[in-house]
């Protein structure tokens, strides 16, 4: 499953994942888009939020963009 994420680094709101009108996750992280850290973070996020491992969750397209495509695998 395809997932697009917009994804908020450095975010005093977060760590949360919302659902957008748009159809689009806003995931919202207190990490700093760093060394990967960000990309780490999302990846554990998305992970709880869907119920898999942190293995199963894949960013496809806009590994440097907070615009990014994730592939779910189940």
């Amino acid at each position: 499953m395809l997932v697009n994420v917009q994804v908020k680094p450095g975010s005093k709101k977060g760590p949360l994942v919302e659902a957008a009108l748009s159809g689009e996750l806003v995931v919202y992280l207190n990490e700093r888009p760093h060394d990967g850290e960000a990309n780490k973070a999302l990846i554990k996020m998305l992970a709880e939020y869907f119920g898999v491992a942190k293995s199963c969750v894949v960013i496809k397209a806009g590994e440097k963009a907070r615009k990014k495509v994730i592939e779910i695998i189940k």
